[in-house]
Order: C-alpha cells, then structure tokens, then sequence
C-alpha cells in the first residue's frame, strides 16, 4: 500500500534553511506529481509546492515563492523540500503525497523556525 516517510525537520532560527525528504513506496514513484503540505496550529493544511511527475514543472504557494524549492529523485523514489529564508510562520507540521489520487497521509515532520 501507499506509504509516505517524512523527515528532515527540525528547530531552526529565522533566515536559517532546512531540507526536507520524504521517501514513497507502494506505487510507481515517476508516474505521479507529487506535493509538499503543512499544516499550522489551529490552521487548515495548505499546499506548499507541486512536482511534475518528471520533475520538469514545479509551482509554489505565493507564500513560500523564491524561499523554497522542490525536487524529485526517481531513482530513490524521494521528493525534497529545501527551505531557505524561513520565518516564523512557517512553522508548521509538514506533509508529502501524491498529486492525484492522493494516499494516506504519513506522520510528517515538525519544523519550528523560532530565536
């Protein structure tokens, strides 16, 4: 079955960079897009940043826009989130999955950005 591994998060200062991974298994990695998400105390999960299938297409909330990138190892059936210049909102828990139709949701993993 579809399983999502988050990692990679942590307690970091603000302007400071994480690398977030997130390993898939159960389905054929390179055939579907893929998403990062998070989800804030008290707030509705949002979508961060979408993959192509590829690799060759990316797109990101307006929030998150010059400050994070996604990428995609076929190879190791991986999906990363590199996070430069964050800020304390976003701190948030934060997700993978498929594109479309989505999976189940993984644990995730905590990043908290905080002096």
């Amino acid at each position: 079955q579809v399983q999502l591994v988050e990692s990679g998060g942590g307690l970091v200062q603000p302007g400071g960079s994480l690398r977030l991974s997130c390993v898939a298994s159960g389905f054929t990695f390179r055939r579907y897009g893929m998403v990062w998400y998070r989800q804030a105390p008290t707030k509705e999960r949002e979508l961060v940043a979408v993959i192509s299938s590829g690799g060759g297409s990316t797109s990101y909330a307006d929030v998150v826009k010059g400050r994070f990138t996604i990428s995609r190892d076929n190879a190791k059936n991986t999906v990363y989130l590199q996070m430069n210049s964050l800020k304390p909102e976003d701190t948030a828990v934060y997700y993978c999955n498929r594109d479309s139709p989505p999976g189940p949701w993984g644990q995730g993993t905590q990043v908290t950005v905080s002096s």
